[in-house]
């Protein structure tokens, strides 16, 4: 009899992997559909573009390199470029939305042996990458309900902008300056196409939880760590505690990234110990990137860092063995 062990995510109980990357595509639609309000044919375009380039870029590489038979139907591909997008500004040129799709697939994903064996996310490995080459391009923010068809937007600062200015300079009176909760929670702010409304990426992380694509124990614990840092160091700074954490925990990559690109299968960890820890990494190495680093963002270098941590956790840290006796 043959043996076939087959490379991670493992899926049971009915799921497959088409499954899951569906439901996590279906619970990203309520934030696309904010970001087409608020940016208009611009988010649509960034979207489309970054989707068909990696898929296009899986079946070459996978066809013509490696030789194998394509599986671009599981979808990965599809969740690869719509996640890479939903890292992107909308006004972002096109030929560098490619360049992305292409380092996301090509070196984040299909260097490694393709799905299931890269040890990082490969959505973020290609916006890295965008950031550290083309810094003024990812860094140049449209302001959202300019129109619909308004491709050549005014832009402006993000709401993390002016905290990093208000910190840097310890004046309470720049957060005045700040959109309200409301508008950061809601999704009336400029930032990069997923980073518009907390409350549509909250609404799609209910949906994997009750259908339990993921687990509480990742997005939970970076919350969590999140809240008590921007508390703690409001208070000792003397800012605003209720504005800095209201606006730490909505603006940004923050919910984005703890419930759709933190979770990911396979560069996270297996147990729920694991997970916990995981996050709680996460949400400090993001928090100090925030305050003392150089970018008013760090969500996307806080889960590489902790992406190349998940296999000591997995070592470390991992489930009894079925009949094992404790000793």
């Amino acid at each position: 009899m043959n043996l076939i062990v087959s490379p991670a995510p493992h899926a049971h109980s009915g799921d497959s992997v088409r499954k899951n990357m569906l439901n996590v595509i279906i619970a990203l639609c309520p934030a696309l559909i904010v970001a087409t309000i608020a940016f208009g044919m611009g988010a649509i375009i960034t979207t489309a573009i970054s989707v068909a380039s990696c898929v296009l870029f899986e079946w070459l590489i996978t066809k013509f390199l490696l030789k194998q038979k394509s599986h671009i139907c599981d979808l990965s591909a599809v969740l690869t470029g719509l996640l890479l997008a939903f890292n992107l500004p909308s006004n972002l040129p096109w030929w560098i939305v490619v360049i992305g799709a292409l380092v996301a697939i090509g070196v984040g994903k299909m260097s490694f042996g393709g799905l299931g064996q890269n040890p990082f996310n490969p959505a973020l490995v290609g916006r890295v990458f965008l950031l550290i080459s083309f810094p003024v391009q990812m860094t140049t923010w449209p302001r959202p309900m300019q129109g619909f068809m308004a491709l050549d937007a005014e832009t402006g600062a993000t709401p993390l902008a002016a905290m990093k200015q208000a910190i840097k300079e310890s004046n309470a009176d720049l957060l005045s300056n700040l959109p309200t909760l409301w508008e950061s929670f809601s999704g009336m702010i400029g930032g990069s196409l997923g980073e518009v409304s907390a409350l549509a990426l909250l609404i799609g992380g209910i949906y994997l939880l009750c259908t339990k694509t993921i687990t509480w124990h990742i997005p939970v614990s970076i919350l969590c760590t999140v809240t008590v840092f921007a508390a703690l160091f409001a208070a000792f700074a003397g800012l605003p505690v209720a504005t800095f954490v209201g606006t730490t925990l909505c603006a940004g990559g923050m919910m984005l990234g703890a419930i759709y690109m933190a979770t990911d299968y396979v560069t996270s960890p297996m147990t729920h110990w694991g997970q916990i820890i995981y996050g709680i990494g996460i949400g400090l190495i993001v928090m100090i990137i925030r305050c003392w680093g150089a970018y008013p963002e760090g969500m996307s270098f806080a889960i590489l860092i902790m992406n190349a941590v998940t296999p000591l956790l997995n070592m470390y840290i991992h489930p009894k063995r079925f009949g094992e006796q404790k000793k």
